[in-house]
């Protein structure tokens, strides 16, 4: 038979699935649906109704001011936001293994997640300059800055979902390194130009649920190594 927590987890899983399907197509998620599976959270919330899982929702639910404040800094947008608070109230502290999770943990690891895109670009820009690409051309900045340029970008012949990482000054490139908002900064739609790609949060959301699931905290489990 069924339990509970495989039916909050499916559904945990489904929303985040569906969610980044979306934001990958469309680069936008209507309110609504959170509604949607905020609906869903407080339905199995009644229908299994139990102090315990009331204690681990209010527990669970300590994210919520955090994804506000992270969202209203530009950090993300405001659908990863809703993503996390709907998550708490589905998926309160839930995970498959033995390792302690807590309300943070999916965030948390998530944002270990963002070394995949590091790493991309990282291996891409050796690349293109060890087969004699001049992506630099034009540029005059320090070598710290080239490899911190490198770590969070590329430089792309047709921007698509990127934000663009270069500005002239005295006619002279340079590179940009400030954090972009995600709820108002603008796509790069010039060609030839470093951008910083606009990964969908969500994705690195659903990796970091899944590792929850599966593994526990990245970081707690780290330090029990010590």
């Amino acid at each position: 038979m069924i339990e509970v927590e495989q039916i909050r987890i499916i559904a945990g899983l489904a929303m985040l699935s569906i969610s980044s399907g979306i934001d990958i197509w469309k680069r936008e998620i209507h309110d609504y649906y959170w509604l949607i599976f905020g609906a869903i959270a407080l339905v199995i919330s009644v229908i299994f109704w139990s102090e315990s899982y009331l204690v681990r929702i209010g527990y669970a639910m300590i994210i919520a001011p955090i994804a506000l404040i992270v969202w209203r800094m530009g950090l993300f947008g405001g659908a990863d936001a809703f993503a996390l608070i709907v998550l708490a109230g589905l998926c309160p502290v839930l995970t498959l293994s033995q390792n302690p999770v807590t309300p943070l943990t999916t965030l948390s690891n998530a944002a270990i997640l963002i070394i995949i895109p590091i790493s991309v670009n990282m291996i891409r820009n050796y690349y293109a300059v060890v087969t004699g690409q001049r992506i630099f051309e034009g540029f005059e900045e320090s070598r710290g800055k080239k490899i911190a340029a490198s770590m969070i970008g590329h430089k792309s012949k047709n921007p698509k979902y990127g934000f663009s990482i270069e500005e002239l000054k005295e006619g002279k490139k340079k590179f940009s390194l400030r954090i972009h908002n995600a709820e108002t900064a603008e796509f790069c739609t010039s060609p030839n130009t470093w951008i910083t790609q606009g990964i969908p949060y969500l994705l690195l959301i659903t990796g970091g649920f899944i590792i929850q699931l599966i593994f526990g905290d990245i970081f707690l489990n780290f330090f029990k190594m010590f």
